[in-house]
This record gives C-alpha cells, structure tokens and sequence, in this order.
C-alpha cells in the first residue's frame, strides 16, 4: 500500500495524467491536492486542470503574482462551474502561500487547458479573436462579423443544426482572419515580443487559438447528423483541442518542470472513451490518447477509482469489481500499478445521475497505476 505518488513518476515523464471517475466527488480533489503537494517536492511546478484555459489566466496571475482577491478568480477563473469547490479554493490558496517571496522561475503555474464549451452549449469566438485583434492592431471589425454573442451561446446553436452559426459566410470570414492573425502572430513574433513581452505574445495565442477552436466547434455544430454521430463529433473536437492545449502548455512549461494534469478519466485515458445514456452514445478519442502517442514515456497515466461515497449516494462495490478488488488493498485510499490489479468484473451498480465511470480491463491495461478512494468521506483529510 502507498500513499506516494512519487513512486510512480520515473524520468522522463514531464506531464502526470491524475484522472478522476466523476466530478461529483469531492474527496479526489482533496487527494489531488495532497499528490499535488507531493509533486512540487519532485520538481513539478505546474498543474493543470479540467476548466477553460483563457479564464484560468487570471487564477494563474493570483497564484504567481497576488493579482485579484481570491472571491474574484474563483468567480471567473474557472469554467464548469469548478470555482465553488472547496478543493480548488483551498488548491489555489496553498499555491498563492508556496509562492509568495519565492524568485519567478521557481514559482507554480496555473493552467486550464480546457475549452468554455458544455455539451448544449459554447460561447461566441468573438471576445478571444478581439483580444488578439487587439494586440495585433489589426484594422477590421470583429464584432460586426460575429454578431449578437447570444446567437452562438444560446442552446438551439449547438444542437440544432439548422440554427447554428457555425457554417453561415461570416463564420468562414471569422475563421479567415483568425488565421490570418495567426500567421501574423508568428511572422512578427520578435517586433511584438519586443515591443510587449514574451508572456502578452503567449496570452495573445492562447486567446486567438481559443477562438479558432471556438469556431471548429461550432463548425461541427452546424453538420447535419443524427444524434449519435452528432455528439460523437462534438465530444472529439472539444478533446482534441484540450490535447492541443496540454501539448501547450508543455511547451511553455518545458524548461521549469513537469506537469501535473488533473481531469476525467475519460480525457486523460490512452484508450479509447466511450459515454452512454439510454439509446445514446458516443465513442472517441480523448485528449490523454491523443497526447500520449505523441509524448511517448514523458505521459504517465494513473486512472481514479471509487469505492463508496455518501455525496453519490455510492456504496461499497461488489467483491468481484475492479473497485471490489481494489477496496479490499485500501479501505482509505492508495496507489497501485495498474498491472497488479486482478481481471474482475465491471462495476454496474452506478447511474447516470452519479456521473461515475466505472473501471474496466481497456483502461487499466492502458494506465500506468490507479488510484483507489476507498472511503471517500475521510479521504484527503487530515
């Protein structure tokens, strides 16, 4: 039994996948937490997670240099609504405190390396394609083109074809002049470093690809599919753009330290990911199994488990599950090689409205190691 992740971060891994089976368990981000804490002492020096990467700007800017009160980036700072979770504020505390007095360079990172879209809805390109607008002083109006933000927020625009913006002629013209700025971006690179800084050319990217993938989006929106397929294309294009972003985020992260990336299972897995609900269902790709061929040994994946949670109303799992088996190594919580865990069974006692994922053999014959919360109400506590 351990309690030690450091046990499994062998060099040359520089970005340490921590998935989580739902999002509606708290105690995984208490644990995240501890690992976390854990990490730093090994060299990490960032952390990214499942929330919209331009938001989390400015909840990096408080963690690095005390910008905005806490209520604020946990306001806006985070997407899906992760801001009210206590593991978070208490993550973005200790990592404000860890780098309080300490030289840059040796301060964490916060990233999101998500997009802002849901599964009903995503915003307008409009905001992240004017910021870089802005900072290229570009000569042409953005807002025009993009119109009211309500016409691509509003929850018709994803899921109904016929009303999505995401085919009409200024959405082409949108994704024209993103790319034209894009270029731009590059081709003046050394002019507009020196004129502003290397971070504002970095913030000006992040902004502009986070609205071209905006567009993609809407884009796929816009295709006349049946359900399935519908939702299949969605859930792919969101993820590989959270690839893209962890692929990003690396790079800039590259010459301080390795990267700790907290999400899903089903982003972060190396197999491929399926959802489920009634006569609904998608199959595809994550970002984990994109990222991974693509890093090779620098990817490790460790893939959360459950076993009983009074917040899911979850009890203890069957003796013959993958969690069973588990459950029965760490009533509390531990990490194990994936390896080590016996063939079993798929848990099947959970719903839809629990948000959990069950193990099964395609993933942990794809992870590095597990992480089984036996009991999550005392998990991650003191």
């Amino acid at each position: 039994m351990t309690q030690d992740i450091r046990d499994f971060v062998t060099p040359p891994c520089d970005l340490l996948a921590l998935g989580e089976p739902t999002h509606q368990e708290p105690a995984f981000g208490r644990v995240r937490n501890e690992l976390f804490a854990q990490l730093v002492e090994r060299g990490f020096r960032s952390i990214a997670l499942e929330t919209d990467r331009v938001a989390a700007l400015a909840v990096d800017d408080h963690v690095r240099e005390g910008v905005g009160s806490l209520e604020t980036v946990l306001g806006e700072g985070f997407s899906h609504g992760f801001g009210a979770l206590d593991p978070n504020r208490r993550l973005i505390t200790w990592m404000r405190s860890y780098n309080r007095n300490r030289p840059p360079q040796g301060r964490l990172a916060f990233h999101g390396f998500d997009t802002p879209t849901e599964t009903y809805n995503a915003p307008s390109p409009r905001g992240y394609l004017e910021h870089a607008r802005a900072y290229l002083d570009f000569d042409i109006d953005v807002a025009d083109l993009a119109g009211d933000d309500e016409r691509w927020s509003r929850t018709e625009a994803v899921m109904d074809p016929a009303r999505s913006p995401g085919a009409t002629a200024e959405a082409e013209k949108l994704r024209l002049i993103g790319d034209d700025m894009l270029t731009s971006l590059y081709v003046r690179a050394p002019e507009l470093i020196k004129a502003t800084s290397r971070e504002q050319w970095f913030r000006a990217r992040t902004h502009l690809t986070a609205g071209l993938g905006l567009l993609r989006y809407h884009r796929q929106a816009a295709r006349p599919l049946e359900p399935g397929p519908r939702v299949t294309g969605l859930l792919a294009v969101r993820d590989a753009l959270m690839a893209r972003n962890l692929l990003d985020i690396r790079d800039i992260e590259a010459e301080r330290g390795p990267t700790l990336v907290f999400s899903a299972n089903l982003h972060l897995q190396r197999n491929l990911s399926s959802w489920r609900q009634g006569d609904l269902g998608a199959d595809w790709w994550g970002a984990g199994s994109v990222v991974a061929p693509l890093l090779g040994e620098r990817y490790r994946f460790v893939a959360g488990s459950l076993g009983r949670s009074e917040a899911l109303g979850l009890r203890d799992p069957g003796p013959d599950t993958y969690e069973g088996l588990l459950q029965a190594r760490f009533p509390r919580w531990g990490l194990a090689a994936a390896g080590t865990v016996a063939p079993a069974r798929t848990r099947t006692d959970s719903t839809a409205r629990q948000g959990y994922f069950p193990l099964d053999r395609e993933t942990l014959d794809t992870a590095d190691a597990v992480l089984h919360i036996g009991d999550a109400s005392a998990a991650g506590h003191p």
